[in-house]
């Protein structure tokens, strides 16, 4: 009798564990979290090393915003297809940002966020100083308020400072 006891707490327990699947639905039906995340040229080794430790179903959607080369398409959504299970997609106008999803910025572009949606402005003017971290971390300030993050992992300009500080008085 001692055994069957057992075995029926034991297996109430089990049904007891809550349901990853319902979890996340209920995540999807609230406003989430975006990550904005900025790195310079060189930071395909930290985009790597995150994302191979990221979940892929973590329920927030992500933004990548590299310094890119003008000029050159960019690898980085399938060179990062090695470390996630998550989709990779590279931005569109007017994409609408999805959880467990991540958006590349494309070269030569402005990025900034409005209702969930990613806004894309091409860059006529020669080459000077941009910041298009700050300008994407600003505007997702804006948009996300405290479901706002902001991530830079590598770098050595100011480039994100502002928009980090942005995030962080909606918080």
């Amino acid at each position: 009798m001692a055994v069957k006891e057992s075995t029926k707490r034991n297996s109430s327990r089990q049904r007891a564990k809550p349901n990853r699947r319902n979890t996340f639905s209920k995540i999807n039906s609230e406003p989430f979290s975006i990550v904005g995340i900025g790195a310079s040229a060189g930071g395909l080794k930290a985009y790597e090393g995150l994302f191979a430790n990221m979940p892929a179903d973590s329920g927030a959607g992500f933004v990548l915003i590299p310094h890119l080369d003008p000029n050159h398409a960019s690898m980085l959504p399938q060179l990062l297809k090695k470390y996630t299970e998550m989709a990779i997609v590279q931005a569109e106008d007017s994409m609408k940002v999805e959880p467990n999803r991540i958006h590349v910025i494309p070269p030569n572009n402005a990025m900034t966020i409005v209702h969930g949606m990613l806004r894309l402005q091409m860059l006529t003017e020669p080459r000077r100083l941009r910041l298009p971290i700050d300008a994407f971390f600003a505007s997702l300030a804006a948009d996300r308020g405290p479901r706002a993050v902001a991530i830079i992992l590598s770098g050595n300009g100011m480039d994100g400072s502002l928009g980090l500080k942005a995030i962080k008085a909606r918080s």
